[in-house]
């Protein structure tokens, strides 16, 4: 797979790109993603499960409805109570808050949807907010979208508005998602399934 049919899987995957107003940040959000695709040895991105034990869902679906998720939010924040969230930080850093699954989720698929994984990277050890984080930061997203990405473990200490918004989209999507595949919650399946205990 070479780089420019990954950015291609990447543009069409991800319509969201378009709410991201700066041009340098909407290109690193995608170079973010195609170095993961790259590594990993994805075939295709929509490959990639939403977790490793739920392949019902994509990781695709997944981002783009926290994307969704946190976008709505984000007004409501602006219009209803008058706050002033960086949207563009918003969209980039949800639709990069996953991107590390690129690395997670290589031994949990078949071995037809990958092609030479890195394994310097493709590996389950490092959870994927934390390589999501390192990707965005290797790619040189600013750091107001790399301290948004960390998302679920509660890495970062200090917590801006933008990444509440990441996390807090992101339990309404999980939560939808385990709920309507395993119908439990996302504390339960966290519970029995999680592998960052």
């Amino acid at each position: 797979m070479n780089a420019t049919d990954y950015r291609k899987q990447v543009e069409a995957a991800f319509p969201e790109l378009a709410d991201i107003e700066d041009d340098d940040l909407r290109e690193r959000v995608v170079d973010a993603w195609c170095l993961g695709l790259e590594r990993g040895g994805w075939r295709d991105i929509e490959d990639i499960p939403y977790a490793w034990n739920i392949h019902e869902v994509t990781n695709v679906e997944h981002v783009r409805g926290v994307t969704r998720i946190a976008i709505g939010a984000a007004e409501e924040q602006r219009d209803f109570h008058g706050a002033d969230p960086d949207f563009d930080v918003v969209v980039a850093a949800c639709l990069l808050h996953d991107v590390g699954k690129c690395y997670e989720y290589v031994d949990f698929v078949d071995e037809d949807r990958l092609t030479n994984p890195d394994p310097e990277y493709a590996t389950q050890e490092i959870p994927h907010s934390l390589s999501g984080y390192a990707l965005a930061h290797e790619v040189g997203c600013p750091l107001a979208v790399q301290r948004a990405i960390p998302h679920f473990i509660g890495e970062i200490p200090t917590r801006t508005l933008e990444a509440e918004l990441v996390k807090s989209a992101n339990s309404a999507s999980s939560n939808a998602i385990t709920q309507a595949t395993m119908g439990i919650s996302l504390q339960e399946w966290v519970e029995q399934y999680s592998q960052t205990q």
